[in-house]
């Protein structure tokens, strides 16, 4: 017999802006924040990556 969906293992839930915090413990707590500062880097190059580009492409048509 086959695995039914709900019986599968889930993958943990990424963070939601808002979620109830106060069932986490202190390491979850400190994983999250790790977690959630590594996104803002992540964010903020892709930002940079644009601006760049956005940079270049006025360079290029001004000409």
């Amino acid at each position: 017999m086959p695995i039914a969906d709900e019986d599968a293992p889930r993958a943990p839930q990424a963070h939601a802006i808002g979620a109830d915090l106060s069932t986490l413990s202190l390491d979850e707590l400190t994983a999250r924040i790790a977690m959630l500062r590594d996104e803002i880097a992540r964010v903020e190059a892709a930002i940079a990556a644009k601006r760049e580009s956005a940079a270049a492409a006025d360079k290029f048509f001004r000409r």
